[in-house]
C-alpha cells in the first residue's frame, strides 16, 4: 500500500474497524474511505456495487460484522448468519468485480472446533463440531474466509483472512445483553461498585451516557433494582453487592487488545499476499486465563468491594480457546499490550477519560 492509496476500512465505528483507522493514520495513510451504516447499508447489495463502482478502492479491510456474547448469539442466531453472510457476500464479490487490488477479512476464532486441540492451529478447521452456542456466527465467518479461498483460486484475486483471538479495548461495546465477556464484566463491576456505594443517580447517569433501551430510566428504585438483578447485579439484605455470572468461570479464553490486532492487519496488508498466508492466519497473544482469574482482574481493575458468585447452572460455553500464534510470529509479528494494562486502558476508555 502507499501512503495515498484509496483505502476503504467496512465498520470504521466499531471496536475492530475504528483501531484499524487509528492504526492506518497512525502510519500516514491519508486516503481513507469512511462510511456510515446511514450512507452506506453492507447488506445491500445494490448499494455496495454502486459505492464500489464509484469510489474503486484499491485495498479494503473487512471489519463490519454483527457481534456479540453468548446470550445475544443464543438469542438472535438467524440474525447472526444473515446479516454476516450478506455483508461478506457484498463486500467480497465486489472488491472482485470492481478490481480491488487486496481485500483483508476479518473473521473469528470461534471459527474452530469445541473440543480442537490446544492450542489450535490454522489446520484444524472443520475438523468437528463447532460450540452450539455460536455456531450460527461461526458458519457466517467460515463462508467469509472460504469465499475468499475460492475467489483467490478462481480469480486470481489477493484476499487474505484472519482469525483474530477475543478482542477488547477502546470504542467497545458495553452492552450488557450484546457485549462480549470482557466488556460485560467491566460495565457489571462499574455498576455494582455504583450501586454499592453511589446509589441510583450515579447508575442513571452511567444509563445516560452508555444507553440501553431496557433500562428503566423513569421507573422507581424497585424497578432499577429489578433490571440489574437480571444481569446478575444484586445487593442483598445485609447490604453486600454480588456480581453473579454465567458458568464455572473454569473454561479458559485468550484476549487480544484491539490495537495490536490493528498493528498485525496493517503489517499484513503492507508485507504479505494470500499466496504466503494461505487460507487464514491466527492472530492472538499465544497465552489463555481462565474467566475466574479474567474476572478477579477486571474486577480489581474496576475496584469493585463486592463478591463474585458463579452459576454453573448456566452454560460455559467452548472449554478452552487459545490461538496457535506461531505462523503470525515468524513473520515478524508479536503482540504487545500485557492483558492487565489492557484492561486498565479500556476502563479508562469506558469512563471517558
Amino acid at each position: 500500500m502507499k501512503k495515498d492509496s484509496k483505502i476503504y476500512v467496512a465498520g470504521h465505528r466499531g471496536l475492530v474497524g475504528s483501531s484499524i483507522v487509528r492504526e492506518l493514520k497512525r502510519r500516514g495513510y491519508n486516503n481513507l474511505i469512511l462510511k456510515t451504516h446511514s450512507e452506506l447499508d453492507l447488506e445491500r447489495q445494490e448499494e455496495v456495487e454502486n459505492f464500489f463502482k464509484r469510489e474503486r478502492p484499491e485495498y479494503v479491510f473487512l471489519a463490519a460484522a454483527k457481534v456479540g456474547g453468548i446470550m445475544s448469539n443464543k438469542t438472535y442466531p438467524a440474525e447472526f448468519i444473515y446479516n454476516n453472510l450478506a455483508i461478506q457476500v457484498n463486500v467480497i464479490h465486489s472488491a472482485y468485480k470492481f478490481g480491488v487490488k487486496k481485500l483483508l477479512f476479518l473473521g473469528s476464532s470461534c471459527i474452530y472446533p469445541k473440543h480442537a486441540p490446544q492450542p489450535m492451529k490454522e489446520e484444524y478447521l472443520l475438523t468437528s463440531p463447532l460450540e452450539p452456542t455460536n455456531e450460527a456466527y461461526a458458519i457466517a465467518k467460515i463462508a467469509g474466509l472460504k469465499m475468499c479461498r475460492y475467489y483467490n483460486d478462481q480469480y486470481g484475486t489477493n484476499f487474505i483472512s484472519v482469525q483474530p483471538t477475543n478482542l477488547y479495548g477502546p470504542n467497545d461495546r458495553y452492552d450488557l445483553f450484546n457485549s462480549h465477556v470482557l466488556p460485560a464484566l467491566i460495565r457489571k463491576f462499574h455498576l455494582a461498585k455504583l450501586y454499592m456505594t453511589d446509589g441510583y443517580k450515579s447508575i442513571k447517569d452511567d444509563f445516560i451516557k452508555r444507553p440501553m433501551k431496557e433500562f428503566p430510566e423513569n421507573g422507581s428504585n424497585e424497578d432499577i433494582d429489578k433490571f440489574l438483578n437480571n444481569f446478575g447485579i444484586i445487593k442483598k439484605e445485609d447490604g453486600e453487592t454480588v456480581v453473579n455470572l454465567w458458568g464455572t468461570g473454569n473454561p479458559k479464553r485468550e484476549f487480544l487488545y484491539v490495537d495490536d490486532l490493528a498493528e498485525a492487519v496493517v503489517f499484513l496488508m503492507e508485507k504479505y499476499s494470500y499466496r504466503e498466508i494461505g487460507e487464514l492466519i491466527n492472530i492472538g497473544t499465544g497465552e489463555d486465563i481462565t474467566i475466574k482469574e479474567l474476572a478477579e482482574t477486571v474486577k480489581d481493575v474496576v475496584g469493585f468491594g463486592g463478591k463474585i458468585e458463579w452459576d454453573s447452572s448456566k452454560p460455559d460455553g467452548t472449554p478452552r480457546k487459545l490461538l496457535d500464534v506461531s505462523r503470525i510470529n515468524e513473520l515478524g509479528w508479536k503482540a504487545k499490550t500485557p492483558l492487565s494494562e489492557g484492561i486498565k486502558l479500556t476502563y479508562e476508555d469506558y469512563l471517558g477519560k
